[in-house]
């Protein structure tokens, strides 16, 4: 189990200073929906390892959030209404 102080430091990391090779595929991670919440957070960060630094293919992924910064799914539908705006 991933403790609270480990997550912290997950978060600080430098994405430039991690090791490639260190990181996992968000695409090979496998969650059984069937699951109690808990239990899929669970299976989740163990085989990601690292939530905050992670590959999507071959791009290395660098997970922040700012305080105050409203909810991504609002952020996610403000930049897709733009895009289709232009």
């Amino acid at each position: 189990m991933i403790t609270c102080r480990q997550l912290s430091e997950m978060s600080e990391m430098d994405i430039t200073r991690v090791g490639v090779e260190t990181l996992v595929d968000i695409g090979g991670i496998r969650i059984d929906a069937s699951l109690p919440a808990a239990l899929r957070m669970e299976s989740y960060l163990k085989q990601i390892k690292n939530p905050y630094c992670f590959l999507c293919e071959n791009t290395p992924v660098k997970v922040g959030f700012a305080s105050g910064g409203g909810y991504l799914e609002e952020k996610l539908l403000d930049y897709f209404v733009g895009l289709k705006s232009r």
